[in-house]
C-alpha cells in the first residue's frame, strides 16, 4: 500500500497549489495594505482545500481496505461452506452404504437436504440416488422376513458375515421405496394457477421442484414407481424391472427417453404424457394392462417388438413423428381409437391376437401393415388414410369392421395396396370409401415408396 503515499502527496500539493493560484491570480490589482490579508486568507483556504483533498483520498483508501476486507471474509466463508457441503456430501454417500436400514434412510435424507439448499449439486444428489436404485436387488418373498429375536451370528472363525448377507430384504424395500420418493417428490411440477389483476399474488408452490434434472435408471429394479405430474429432461430405463404399478401420467419429458427391454410387471400408464423428444420402447414387455391414452409423441417413436400382455390403449394418442409397431405382440385387446399418426405408422409384422380397434383414427402419410396378423376382431370404422397404405401379406382383415373409412384422392406418389378382402369406392366430397368386397381384389397405384 506505500505505493499510494506519492500520487496522494501530490494530488494534495497539487490543490493547494491550484487553489491559492486561482484565489491570488488578481492579487496586484489590490492596494498594497491588502494584499497580506489576501495572501493570509489565500493560504488557509488552500490548505482546507488540501485538508479536503487529503480526507477524500484518506475515505477511498479505508474504503478500499474494507472492501477488500468483505472479499477476504466472503472467500473464507465460501471456502468453509464448500468444505462444510463436502464433508456432508462424503458422510451422506458413506452412510447410503451402510448394513443398517436406519442409517441408509438418514443418508437419503442427508443428501435431499444438501440438495435443496445447494442446487449445483441436485443433479449429482439424483445421480447418486439412481445409482443407489441400480445397484443389484432381489424383491422379497414372506418366507425370506427374519423373526424378531433373530440376531446376526458370527461365523465359527468370529469373523461376522458380509454385508449383502446381513441386510434385510424388506428393510431395504422400504430405502428404496423412499429414493424413489425423493426423486419423485423434486420432479413433480406444479403449473402455477392463472392469477386475475385483483387477486392477491400467491407464494411458490414449486420451491421443491429440481428443474433439468436427467434419471439414468439402467436395469433397476423399481417398486411402485410413481412419476405422475413430473417434468424432467431425460430419462433411462433400459433393461429396468418395474415391479407393480408404473405410474407416468402427466409426465413431461423434454429429452430423448429409453425404455428398450423393460419389463413391467404390473399395470404401467402414461395417461397425458408428453414426449417431446424420441421415445424408445423397443422390445419392453407389458405383462399388466398399459395405456398411453392422450399421450403426445412429438418425434419418434419405437415400440418395436415390444410385448403387450394384457390391454393396450392408445386412444387419441398424437403421434407427430414415426411410430412404430413392427412385430408387436398385442395378446389382448389393442385400442387405436382417434389416435393422429402424422408420419410413418409402421405396424408391419404385428400380431393382434385378440381385438384390433382403429376407429376415427388419422393416417396422415403412411399406414403399414404388411404382414400383419388379425386373430380377432379388426375395427377400422370411421378411419381416414390419407396418405400411402399398405397391408400386403396382412391376415385376418376378411371380416373387418371399415364402414365410415375415407380415403384421398390417390395421387402420383401415392401408392395403396389393400387386403384382398377390401375395395375402394366412390364417396363423398371427392374422397374413396372402403367396403369389404364380395371378391378378392387388389389396388395398386404405384410401386411403394422407398423406406
Amino acid at each position: 500500500m506505500w505505493w499510494w503515499i506519492i500520487p496522494a502527496a501530490l494530488l494534495i500539493g497539487a490543490a493547494a497549489w491550484a487553489t491559492s493560484a486561482w484565489l491570488l491570480q488578481d492579487l496586484d490589482k489590490l492596494p498594497i495594505d491588502k494584499q497580506i490579508s489576501a495572501r493570509i486568507e489565500a493560504a488557509r483556504t488552500a490548505l482546507g482545500a488540501a485538508a479536503g483533498v487529503g480526507a477524500a483520498v484518506t475515505l477511498l483508501l479505508a474504503v478500499r481496505r474494507q472492501r477488500h476486507q468483505e472479499l477476504a471474509t466472503a472467500h473464507t466463508t465460501h471456502d468453509a461452506a464448500e468444505r462444510r457441503v463436502t464433508e456432508l456430501y462424503t458422510k451422506a454417500v458413506e452412510q447410503l452404504g451402510n448394513d443398517q436400514a436406519p442409517v441408509r434412510l438418514g443418508g437419503l435424507y442427508a443428501l435431499e437436504r444438501l440438495g435443496q439448499n445447494a442446487p449445483i449439486l441436485q443433479q449429482t444428489i439424483v445421480d447418486v440416488i439412481c445409482a443407489y436404485l441400480r445397484m443389484p436387488y432381489v424383491l422379497p418373498s414372506d418366507e425370506s422376513r427374519p423373526s424378531e429375536s433373530a440376531v446376526p451370528r458370527a461365523s465359527i472363525s468370529g469373523v461376522s458375515e458380509p454385508p449383502s448377507a446381513t441386510r434385510d430384504p424388506h428393510e431395504e424395500h422400504e430405502v428404496r421405496l423412499t429414493a424413489q420418493r425423493i426423486i419423485a417428490t423434486h420432479l413433480r411440477f406444479h403449473p402455477p394457477m392463472r392469477r386475475r389483476w385483483w387477486q392477491r399474488r400467491e407464494a411458490d408452490i414449486n420451491t421443491q421442484f429440481w428443474p433439468d434434472v436427467r434419471l439414468d435408471l439402467t436395469g433397476a429394479t423399481l417398486l411402485n414407481f410413481d412419476l405422475t405430474g413430473c417434468s424432467l429432461r431425460e430419462a433411462r430405463f433400459t433393461r429396468a424391472t418395474f415391479s407393480g404399478p408404473a405410474l407416468f401420467g402427466r409426465v413431461t419429458f423434454s429429452g430423448l427417453v429409453k425404455f428398450n427391454g423393460a419389463v413391467f410387471s404390473g399395470d404401467s400408464w402414461f395417461d397425458g404424457a408428453v414426449f417431446s423428444d424420441r421415445a424408445t420402447f423397443g422390445g419392453a414387455t407389458f405383462m399388466g394392462h398399459s395405456g398411453f391414452g392422450t399421450a403426445t409423441f412429438a418425434r419418434d417413436v419405437s415400440f418395436n417388438r415390444s410385448v403387450f400382455v394384457r390391454d393396450a390403449r392408445f386412444s387419441e394418442t398424437i403421434f407427430s413423428g414415426a411410430a412404430r409397431f413392427s412385430g408387436a405382440t398385442f395378446a389382448e385387446a389393442a385400442r387405436f381409437s382417434k389416435a393422429t399418426f402424422a408420419e410413418n405408422a409402421g405396424f408391419d409384422g404385428a400380431t393382434f391376437s385378440r381385438l384390433a380397434e382403429f376407429g376415427a383414427a388419422i393416417f396422415a402419410f403412411r399406414a403399414g401393415f404388411d404382414g400383419a396378423t388379425f386373430c380377432g376382431h379388426a375395427k377400422f370404422d370411421g378411419v381416414t388414410f390419407s396418405g400411402h397404405a399398405w397391408f400386403e401379406a396382412a391376415t385376418g382383415l376378411e371380416a373387418a369392421q371399415v364402414e365410415g373409412a375415407r380415403v384421398a384422392p390417390a395421387g402420383m406418389e401415392v401408392a395403396r395396396r389393400w387386403p384382398t378382402a377390401w375395395r375402394e369406392e366412390a364417396g363423398v366430397d371427392g374422397w374413396q370409401a372402403l367396403s369389404l368386397a364380395s371378391e378378392p381384389v387388389e389396388l395398386q397405384a404405384a410401386d411403394p415408396p422407398e423406406e
